[in-house]
């Protein structure tokens, strides 16, 4: 695939919202590089949010650059790819795109359906006690088309 040709997918969301999941699923359906932002977080990041405690701006900085460079760095390969990252407020959107163009997909659910998500996770450093603190600083993304699927009560 050329540069010019390849593209970017951000699926964005609070924790437990299915990021990961769905992401990776888009990824390997259209054949293309799939990172999950978690795996780019530095380790005080990881150790604040797995002692409960919420990042700050100043502490997703440097996590944003990094996904950032992800994101130039596959483009500059013309390799296409698809990024997992919370993305919680309109700032954080803006500093991982900078001058990137990029297909955004919005994953939303209700807090109960999102906390049943978490409680059934094993081995990830984002626990249920910090949805909380996550839906409180997020800024859902304008201009979204909702989806609503008929018996699925959750989806909206």
């Amino acid at each position: 695939m050329s540069e010019a040709s390849a593209q970017a997918i951000v699926i964005l969301g609070v924790t437990g919202s299915g990021k990961s999941t769905v992401g990776a699923a888009v990824a390997t359906a259209l054949g293309w590089t799939f990172c999950d932002g978690d795996d780019h977080h530095p380790p005080e990041n990881v150790a604040k949010m797995s002692a409960g405690v919420p990042l700050t701006d100043e502490d997703r900085a440097p996590w944003l650059r990094a996904l950032r460079h992800v994101i130039e760095a596959c483009l500059d390969r013309g390799e296409s790819v698809v990024l997992a990252c919370s993305a919680l407020k309109a700032e954080y959107r803006n500093q991982l795109l900078e001058d990137n163009d990029a297909t955004l997909v919005y994953l939303r659910g209700d807090r109960a359906l999102i906390e049943d998500r978490m409680l059934e996770r094993r081995d990830h450093f984002m626990g249920p006690r910090m949805l909380d603190s996550q839906l409180a600083i997020l800024e859902e993304p304008d201009g979204f088309r909702h989806r609503h699927r008929p018996g699925r009560e959750h989806d909206r």
